[in-house]
């Protein structure tokens, strides 16, 4: 309203009041319900936007994980081809982590007249194109390598939409210079690790045939008990699963342009300031900070963070191939394969979760000794030799204990994968100037997928070793 007055009053009077440049009027103040900045120019948190950057995160991780979860299905679906069947999940890792980091790459490479809330929004409407059509190919029955290569194709897209959105979703909270709101998207990923999961272990164990459910369980397949392995999940199922995903791209869209939105309004046109440039108006374009100076400067979260998720990279495989110590004829539905991989995920993501959500205590944070934080990247190598104390492809667990596996191994294993990543993603703004905050999340961004390309392929070697 005191907008509309001053146009009524007239030109004169609303020129002896314009601002200051980069200042926000008591106005505009009492229009937003809250501000970007407070009465000292300090950014100021809102959870609001919170809650914004904490739905982008889950958007962000929501494909990757939706993969790896949804493994039951796609064996389903491949179940005609012996040699697609033991080995999609090796090309889903390849093809997913070779394409983010080829898009990273050149991403990171392209800062000046970057405008990176246009790349969060391709990346959402290239997921929600994604998401439709898998939905869509769970009522089109082809055979298992016409499905493959269309597996392969969606999985090429979603992971180029995932370097867009994780380029341009660091680069865009680093303007806001608020370091909760990466922590945030740290938790919203860690958010998107668990709801998938979930949503597997329940639309498997909805649909669970009762004559695989009361058949003689002697542990000898036969066409009313096939073999241990992923037990059929109905196309109905997993067409649910996928129209899930495509809301929550739907959701988020529209949670961040309000967000791109209202951050223009109040900030105004962009200037020269961090805090003030990351609207998704054309920009002037801004000086290319070099790589090299970003690595000097975040030599060692840099570091960790690679580490941190290419040690992280050998559970997926491992995951796949582990089931319960329990032996066949003793299983209750939710320890069979085609429950109980999922199971394994969720107890990796919740600990993931966890320890991201740990971040926001300041007692517990390492931000300011990024040494020991590198140190304790490298020790989680340890894990590696856990996993080779569980029941791999059912041949027998040195620890015969399924509490062990998911609690010792899966559970604390996904903790310290989340407080160390978020700790670095989180720090980096912390060792950088303000003017450089934006390239920083970029590159911190590009560490965390080259830890994870390089994870992948060393993971089928600890894997099988």
């Amino acid at each position: 309203m005191d907008r509309i007055r001053r146009l009524w009053k007239g030109e004169e009077e609303e020129q002896a009041y314009e601002p200051l440049e980069n200042s926000i009027t008591e106005a505009d103040r009492r229009e937003d319900d809250v501000s970007f900045v407070d009465d000292d120019g300090k950014p100021r948190f809102s959870w609001l936007e919170y809650g914004v950057f904490l739905l982008l995160g889950i958007s962000m991780l929501w494909a990757w994980n939706m993969f790896l979860a949804a493994g039951p299905y796609f064996q389903h679906r491949f179940r005609d081809s012996k040699w697609i069947s033991e080995n999609f999940q090796a090309a889903e890792l390849a093809v997913s982590t070779i394409t983010n980091l080829g898009s990273m790459l050149i991403l990171t490479r392209m800062q000046a007249g970057a405008s990176y809330p246009k790349r969060i929004i391709s990346s959402l409407f290239i997921n929600m194109a994604i998401f439709a059509l898998l939905a869509a190919s769970t009522v089109i029955n082809v055979g298992a390598t016409g499905y493959f290569v269309f597996l392969m194709i969606m999985i090429f897209a979603t992971s180029l939409a995932t370097g867009l959105c994780q380029n341009g979703i660091f680069a865009y909270v680093s303007g806001f210079g608020q370091p909760q709101y990466t922590q945030g998207i740290m938790t919203g990923q860690g958010v998107a690790g668990v709801l998938p999961c979930i949503a597997q272990i329940v639309s498997v164990l909805s649909v669970q045939d009762e004559k695989s459910l009361n058949a003689p369980s002697d542990g000898i397949p036969s066409p009313e008990r096939p073999a241990p392995g992923p037990q059929p999940v109905k196309s109905t199922s997993a067409l649910a699963y996928f129209l899930t995903a495509t809301i929550i791209s739907v959701l988020t869209l529209f949670a961040f342009s309000y967000l791109a939105t209202r951050h223009r309004q109040v900030t105004g046109k962009p200037t020269s300031t961090a805090t003030t440039e990351t609207t998704d108006e054309p920009q002037p374009a801004r000086e290319e900070v070099p790589l090299s100076l970003l690595f000097r400067k975040l030599f060692w979260l840099a570091s960790a963070v690679f580490v941190t998720f290419g040690i992280t990279m050998v559970f997926p495989v491992f995951t796949q191939r582990i089931v319960s110590v329990r032996p066949p004829s003793d299983q209750p539905a939710f320890l069979q394969p085609s429950s109980f991989i999922p199971l394994a995920f969720l107890f990796w993501n919740i600990g993931d979760l966890l320890g991201r959500l740990v971040t926001a205590i300041p007692a517990l944070s390492l931000i300011a000794r990024p040494r020991i934080v590198l140190l304790l990247a490298v020790l989680r190598v340890g894990w590696v030799g856990l996993y080779h104390l569980c029941n791999i492809r059912g041949q027998g667990a040195v620890v015969e204990s399924d509490v062990f596996y998911l609690v010792v191994v899966q559970l604390f294993f996904g903790l310290t994968n989340g407080y160390l990543g978020s700790t670095c993603m989180i720090g980096a703004g912390e060792w950088v100037e303000p003017e450089e905050r934006e390239a920083a999340g970029g590159f911190m961004g590009l560490c965390l997928v080259a830890g994870l390309a390089v994870g992948s392929l060393a993971s089928f070697f600890a894997a099988g070793a």
